[in-house]
């Protein structure tokens, strides 16, 4: 027999639903309002962008015209897919490093690491400035040809990317069965051989996921960019907030818009590049 409903307790269970629903949209409202509210601004016909006054796509072609702008978000493309590049190599070793090996003052090189994740990025960004001034890499890449100009912006990058995708590939690898490497070697196969068909491939969630942090921290940094940028570089954040300081302008919605596009592109490719290893799974 089913057990009987106590007393009020389908009145309980409705209202917790409800308080539930309530967060929920209230939480998502604090998430995707602003986002919502530029995409929609980034079609107004006001040239100011405070109040709506009709719909166009004028402000694209305005945003697609603009020298400088594209030069920016050219500039944060090229930074981020470097970074990414190299910040993903750089974690995933450094996070097999760490799963794998015992070495001295491990501990206290963990939590060396983790330095660019806590310290705030006021501190990060004015440390590599004396880094870069006192090397004479900062003058040294105003001269260079583009995209050599922006090695110091890539390396402050880096800096700061790659102990991300460490923790995130380490704790992908905590969860791997030995067992399978153990049979691995048992079969004939060398080290280098069962790194790359056994290891890696259980990386794989680990990197994607690492590797589409860094690009997301990395496109949108603006305080250690703009430390370390030179005065012939300029990436997006920075040139944005160059521009916002005399206004908001629809046209810079509309880059803004274009950036969040391409964020979320990124991010559906990632989901789409971990698909097949959970459809083997189920």
């Amino acid at each position: 027999m089913a057990a009987q409903m106590k007393p009020g307790q389908g009145a309980l269970d409705y209202g917790s639903r409800l308080w539930l629903k309530i967060l929920f949209g209230v939480i998502f409202f604090l998430l995707y309002a602003p986002i919502i509210t530029l995409i929609a601004f980034s079609f107004n016909t006001d040239k100011r962008g405070i109040v709506w006054r009709g719909f166009t796509l004028n402000n694209y072609a305005k945003a697609w015209d603009n020298e400088a702008l594209i030069e920016a978000m050219t500039n944060s493309l090229m930074i981020a897919f470097l970074a990414t590049i190299i910040a993903t190599i750089l974690g995933a070793l450094v996070a097999l490093m760490l799963w794998r090996f015992r070495f001295p003052f491990k501990a206290g090189y963990e939590g060396f690491m983790a330095l660019p994740i806590v310290i705030p990025e006021i501190c990060m960004g004015v440390a590599l400035l004396l880094f870069f001034i006192n090397s004479g890499m900062m003058e040294l890449s105003v001269h260079l040809p583009w995209p050599l100009n922006l090695g110091n912006i890539v390396i402050a990058h880096v800096s700061f990317c790659f102990p991300f995708v460490a923790v995130v590939v380490r704790s992908r690898l905590v969860g791997f069965n030995r067992q399978l490497e153990e049979a691995s070697k048992d079969l004939g196969a060398s080290e280098w051989q069962t790194f790359w068909q056994i290891i890696v491939p259980y990386m794989k969630p680990g990197l994607i996921a690492g590797a589409l942090l860094a690009f997301t921290l990395s496109l949108d940094d603006f305080v250690i960019t703009f430390f370390t940028s030179g005065p012939e570089t300029v990436t997006f954040p920075v040139k944005v907030y160059s521009l916002v300081r005399r206004g908001v302008s629809p046209e810079i919605n509309a880059a803004s818009t274009v950036l969040i596009v391409i964020t979320v592109v990124a991010t559906v490719l990632a989901m789409k590049l971990q698909a097949p290893e959970k459809a083997g799974k189920g």
